[in-house]
């Protein structure tokens, strides 16, 4: 997979001083990148961190069946 940004190679150079990766990922990710421009950062989507705003519906009453209904009455 392709590095995203710069901040990203950056930490996964990181990563690879540190030893928590190995060079072959590293490199591998750094050659399906290419010599694309990439961006400083990734720009966070518009829903990422937001809470969903739903309303609060009652559930909905079963009816009872025909079969029930009749021998109810």
């Amino acid at each position: 997979m392709p590095f995203k940004s710069k901040a990203q190679r950056r930490k996964f150079a990181e990563l690879l001083v540190k030893g928590e990766i190995s060079e072959e990922t590293f490199e591998e990710w750094n050659r399906e990148t290419g010599s694309a421009k990439l961006p400083e950062r990734v720009q966070a989507s518009k829903r990422a961190g937001k809470a969903k705003a739903s309303s609060k519906k009652k559930p909905k009453e079963k009816r009872a069946s025909k079969r029930a209904r009749r021998t109810t009455k």
